[in-house]
C-alpha cells in the first residue's frame, strides 16, 4: 500500500523518531481537544452569566463577578493550543536546522509535566470562575468574603494547587526549551 507521501511524490526531509511522533500526536490531540473545550466554555460562560442581571448589581460589579470565568476562554487557547503547537514547531524547526532529537526521557517528562500542569491550571480557572459567579448569584456581594471562601478559606491549599500547577507546566516547557537550546547548531556550526 502506498503512503500519502509516496503518492504525492513528497520526500520527507527528516524521518521523525518514534518518541517525537508520539509527542506530536499527543500535543495535536491536546490542541484539538482544547479548541472544543474553549468553544464549550464560551457557551457555558454566556449561559452562566446571563442570569446575574445587570440591574441588580452596582456599576462595574457585573464585570468583576464574571471576570475570572471570562479569562478561562482565552487561557484555554493559550495553554491548550498555542503553547503546545509552538513547542512542536520549535522542535520541528530544530530538526530542520540539523539539531539532534531530544532524548525520549526529556520528551516524555516534558509532555507529562506540561499536561498535568496545564490540566490543573485550567481546572483552577474553571473553579475560581464558577466560585465567583455562583457566590454572586447566591447573594454574596462582598468580594473579600468571596475570596476568603475560595478553597474553603484554606490559603495554604490554594497556594499548593497554584504552585504545583504552574511549576509543573513551567518545568515541562523548560525541558523542551533547554533541550532545544542545547541541540540547535550555532551560527559557526551552520556556516562552516
Amino acid at each position: 500500500m502506498n503512503s500519502p507521501d509516496s503518492m504525492l511524490n513528497i520526500q520527507s526531509p527528516y524521518e521523525l523518531p518514534r518518541h517525537y511522533k508520539m509527542l506530536y500526536a499527543s500535543f495535536l490531540r491536546l490542541a484539538c481537544t482544547m479548541i472544543l473545550f474553549a468553544f464549550l466554555m464560551g457557551i457555558l460562560h454566556r449561559e452562566s452569566t446571563r442570569h446575574l442581571g445587570y440591574s441588580k448589581l452596582a456599576p462595574g460589579f457585573h464585570w468583576e463577578s464574571v471576570y475570572h470565568l471570562a479569562l478561562l476562554h482565552g487561557h484555554i487557547f493559550m495553554i491548550g493550543v498555542i503553547l503546545p503547537l509552538t513547542t512542536l514547531v520549535m522542535l520541528q524547526f530544530a530538526l530542520f536546522l540539523g539539531a539532534e532529537p531530544l532524548s525520549e526521557a526529556s520528551t516524555i517528562w516534558g509532555k507529562r509535566l506540561y499536561h498535568w500542569g496545564a490540566g490543573l491550571t485550567l481546572l483552577l480557572f474553571l473553579y475560581k470562575g464558577y466560585h465567583y459567579v455562583l457566590s454572586v448569584r447566591s447573594g454574596i456581594l462582598d468580594f473579600s468574603h468571596i475570596e476568603a471562601a475560595y478553597f474553603g478559606g484554606q490559603t495554604l491549599l490554594k497556594a499548593c494547587f497554584y504552585g504545583i500547577s504552574h511549576t509543573s507546566m513551567g518545568f515541562g516547557l523548560s525541558l523542551f526549551a533547554v533541550g532545544i537550546l542545547k541541540t540547535v547548531p550555532t551560527k559557526k556550526a551552520m556556516i562552516g
